[in-house]
């Protein structure tokens, strides 16, 4: 076999897991960008290993990536903590974008994102291998270079975590309907109707990266989040259009205003009502997003 022929082999054996690859790197790293990087240099990597070598291309092509986007999240953490104001996950269109859906919606929700990046990189690519992709503890014991019991206990803190910080979401047209509701209360700023569908310990979260307008810290509590939705509708909802999205596998409203993307709104909600407001107002972030609509 010719050298032009081994690589249209090679070609065709990474493509055929990209997808997977693109899901797990995302999901690590919460960045479309930095997981294209990731699997990039997997392909890289791909093309200079003696392949002949390896008997299982997609299990060599998953651990490859998974070690590039944990030592990606690990320099990312420190870059992270000198943004400005709240960061949070880049939103994914997944009605247009299939890599990223890959298997299982596991541990593809935006909050879920958010909440995994309190988790180390290890934990998180432990958790997103089990609970998205359904690996056995053999393989991830492999992948993350540890113990079969470590990749158990790392899989079961990363669940103990989430099952802390949040409650059982509804379902999407529950979720549909109770973030309409909220979006016609908050431009209103209707202070009832917040009231009534927020939940009593609600966190808003916005990540501007510094731009204007953009809250730098979580505004929390009923009463907090609540009056501080009713003072800002009067200078932020004039002139907007609010159009119905779908963003990590649920609806979400993205807010224009003049043609431009102003800001993605999502929510966590549960049974209680809505119990996170995640605003992306990064232009950065935005932009990815509207391209991919």
């Amino acid at each position: 076999m010719g050298v032009g022929d081994d690589l249209d082999v090679a070609a065709k054996e990474f493509t055929a897991v990209r997808g997977r690859l693109f899901g797990i790197a995302y999901r690590v790293l919460g960045s479309t960008a930095e997981a294209e990087d990731v699997v990039q240099e997997a392909w890289v990597r791909w093309q200079g290993v003696e392949r002949s070598r390896i008997e299982e291309p997609a299990a060599f092509l998953t651990t490859v990536t998974t070690r590039l986007a944990i030592n990606v999240a690990q320099s990312a953490r420190v870059r992270r903590e000198a943004y400005v104001g709240t960061w949070l996950p880049e939103p994914v269109n997944t009605g247009a974008d299939p890599q990223v859906g890959a298997e299982r919606a596991e541990a593809l929700d935006l909050a879920v994102l958010f909440l995994l990046e309190k988790l180390n990189p290890v934990e998180r690519a432990a958790y997103v291998l089990r609970e998205a992709f359904e690996y056995p503890y053999r393989r991830l014991s492999e992948i993350l270079e540890t113990s079969e019991a470590n990749a158990r206990q790392l899989v079961t803190r990363a669940r103990k975590h989430l099952a802390a910080e949040r409650r059982e979401p509804v379902g999407r047209a529950e979720h549909r309907r109770l973030l309409d509701v909220f979006l016609a209360a908050a431009r209103a700023g209707d202070l009832a109707v917040l009231e009534e569908v927020l939940t009593e310990d609600v966190v808003s979260y916005t990540d501007g990266n510094g731009m204007r307008g953009a809250s730098r810290i979580p505004v929390v509590g009923l009463a907090h989040v609540s009056r501080y939705l009713a003072a800002f509708a009067p200078r932020f909802w004039p002139g907007t259009e609010v159009r119905w999205v779908e963003a990590n596998g649920r609806p979400a409203a993205l807010v224009t205003e003049g043609g431009a993307a102003k800001v993605l709104v999502y929510a966590d909600v549960s049974a209680r009502g809505v119990e996170r407001l995640l605003w992306v107002m990064s232009p950065e972030k935005l932009a990815p997003y509207m391209a991919s609509l």
